[in-house]
């Protein structure tokens, strides 16, 4: 379900404690584009509201920019979340926009967005509130990087990358995973960073983890060929494919200065014809994985900036419900044909 009206009214009449988790895109605060939705980033009275319908131990992820990432994060704390980490998605596309001349540029090249990771204060411990609301936890299992983590995935990191050459030209080459392991470390503890893993001439890494984590692991098998540190994170930019998916029966229309650019690469953003005109749009599998790294099974995200409806396709690709709210008629209407896709009957409904 997608709503059109403005985030607050419409979360103002959602029932309290009724949502699992909050995945979303909100402004950023730059003045993207001259945007006038961009001029600030969400108040503290919006993220209140996203605080009041959340279930307790319930997530909230929000994107932002490098430059007013301390903004987005101080107000979601004021409204009452503990923030709990921050997840980096770094890529390799962004084009500096900088002023350069003699005394060199005044600005660094784009590569690095920051996701605040919040989380509505528990009630009880961990485990009761899990047990009472589903929520509480991260769903670390299902997030393994590479394969489920119970069968020999890799723990969920604070770290996402889009697999550029020039992302991956900055990670060291790393045999086991990230980072030097040593394979002659007299403790499993020291061994590599994700526990026991097999060394090589092992057999099998298929036994519990011993050591005190308060937990059985499913360690991994270690790789030991040639191998950058890179490959355990991965989530490309939104390709044109999936930008446009649904959006079939739209006419092309152009975004930023209003030039006809008919073509569409990554430094032409702002000034190219598409379909999907929203111009911050975020890949599909990047918001699966965090959908599902934040969503009980079954569960309901929720997305107060809703935008061309990146987090609601992903949600239900996952199998989660949705509820999307976008106060621009047009973004909304791109959204519910991208969602419609994968989920026919998709309803548009209208909030003053």
């Amino acid at each position: 379900m997608i709503h059109v009206g403005k985030c607050i009214d419409v979360m103002r009449g959602m029932a309290a404690d009724s949502v699992d988790a909050i995945v979303t895109d909100p402004p950023y605060g730059l003045s993207f584009m001259n945007q006038r939705w961009d001029y600030d980033v969400p108040s503290t009275d919006v993220w209140a509201e996203c605080l009041r319908v959340l279930k307790p131990g319930g997530h909230l992820l929000a994107f932002a920019s490098t430059r007013t990432q301390h903004r987005m994060a101080v107000r979601i704390e004021d409204a009452g979340f503990e923030i709990r980490d921050m997840i980096a998605w770094i890529y390799g596309s962004g084009f500096p926009k900088s002023h350069n001349g003699p005394w060199g540029g005044t600005a660094l090249k784009p590569a690095l967005e920051p996701i605040t990771v919040a989380r509505k204060p528990l009630q009880g411990t961990v485990e009761a509130n899990w047990r009472e609301h589903g929520t509480g936890a991260l769903n670390t299992d299902d997030c393994g990087v590479g394969a489920k983590f119970s069968d020999g995935g890799r723990w969920p990191a604070n770290l996402i990358h889009d697999g550029s050459d020039e992302v991956l030209a900055a990670f060291p080459a790393a045999k086991g995973q990230q980072g030097p392991i040593s394979q002659t470390a007299p403790s499993e503890k020291t061994g590599g960073v994700y526990g026991r893993m097999r060394r090589e001439g092992e057999l099998s890494a298929k036994s519990a983890n011993r050591g005190g984590v308060g937990f059985k692991m499913r360690p991994g098998q270690r790789q030991v060929g040639d191998g950058s540190a890179a490959r355990f994170f991965y989530c490309a930019k939104a390709s044109p494919h999936d930008r446009n998916s649904g959006l079939d029966n739209f006419e092309a229309g152009m975004t930023g200065d209003g030039r006809t650019v008919n073509a569409d690469g990554p430094h032409l953003r702002g000034t190219t014809l598409r379909r999907n005109i929203h111009p911050t749009v975020k890949p599909t599998d990047l918001m699966r994985y965090l959908c599902r790294l934040v969503t009980p099974r079954g569960g309901l995200v929720l997305d107060p900036f809703a935008g061309s409806g990146s987090t609601g396709r992903a949600a239900v690709m996952e199998g989660f419900q949705f509820v999307g709210i976008e106060r621009d008629p047009e973004y909304a209407a791109i959204a519910e044909a991208r969602i419609r896709v994968v989920q026919p009957g998709l309803s548009l409904e209208a909030t003053a």
